[in-house]
């Protein structure tokens, strides 16, 4: 049976060191702070805006949160962004994707300041992580590489398989493991042969947003597999783009969903900030 890396424990492990940190910085007068924007009222984005404010509580970061009408403008939206890169007790800021169609989201992540954008969608930080030189990952491809580490395989020298080429999650993955000196795969829609890619793959990434698409006779004998997909089926059960069961049975080591990926994301968040907070040398609002 695979060991099952638990985003919950890894990230509460996480958790509790930046804790000890924020507490630190704030003895040296700097504050973390992140201002997160949400536009419309989207089920989904609202419960990841909650789990992040929620976050912050526990850390003890200082947050903001503009939730705005989906009728809201894009120069608006710019506008808000502008005042907040300004804003000294703002380290991190956050707009929560999907935006609104008429709202340019390419627009509105180049408006965010480089050192403030936590998330490491702005083209700077994304053009810092092809050369290895970057201050911010992408959140969830930051939180796999730490279940990777988690699982006790080391990615160098290892066959990495990643389905899926996101701006968000795919194509960030693939770099980072690269800079581990892992050989590595992008696989996607027009891939051929992509059973036999990914039963190539030691370190196998999923995130496709296809519920159950890799079954285990897709997997190879002790490969590490990680679950980006959070599906929700017609019964309302939540299940990933990995056959679980299946593929548990044949893994080494695997994530499950929920609890895997999900946890490290927000944790990862929070360490963005908290390094942005002393990039930025941000301070406590008055």
């Amino acid at each position: 049976m695979a060991k099952i890396l638990s985003g919950r424990e890894v990230s509460a492990r996480i958790k509790d060191e930046l804790k000890g940190e924020v507490s630190e910085l704030k003895k040296q007068g700097i504050f973390a702070g992140l201002a997160v924007i949400i536009v419309g009222d989207d089920p989904a984005s609202r419960v990841y805006v909650n789990n992040k404010k929620k976050a912050c509580e526990e850390l003890g970061i200082y947050s903001e949160e503009y939730a705005l009408s989906g009728e809201t403008s894009e120069e608006e939206l710019i506008g808000l962004i502008e005042r907040l890169n300004k804003d000294d007790s703002i380290s991190g800021i956050l707009v929560q994707l999907p935006l609104p169609k008429h709202i340019s989201e390419k627009r509105i992540l180049e408006s965010i300041n480089p050192q403030k954008d936590v998330d490491a969608f702005h083209p700077i930080n994304v053009g810092k992580i092809m050369t290895g030189d970057y201050d911010f990952v992408p959140c969830t491809p930051a939180g796999i590489m730490e279940l990777i580490k988690e699982s006790g395989v080391s990615v160098s020298g290892k066959d990495c398989v990643v389905i899926g080429r996101s701006n968000i999650v795919g194509k960030p993955m693939s770099m980072l493991l690269l800079h581990q000196n892992g050989t590595v795969t992008v696989c996607h829609s027009r891939t051929n042969n992509l059973k036999e890619k990914a039963k190539n793959a030691d370190i196998l990434v999923v995130a496709i947003g296809k519920p159950k698409f890799v079954t285990g006779d897709m997997i190879k004998e002790g490969a590490v597999v990680i679950d980006v997909g959070i599906n929700r089926l017609e019964d309302k059960k939540l299940v990933g783009d990995v056959d679980f069961e299946g593929a548990e049975k044949v893994a080494g080591a695997i994530t499950p969903v929920p609890g895997g990926v999900g946890p490290m994301t927000i944790a990862m968040l929070m360490k963005n900030t908290v390094k942005a907070a002393i990039i930025n040398r941000t301070e406590k609002k008055i």
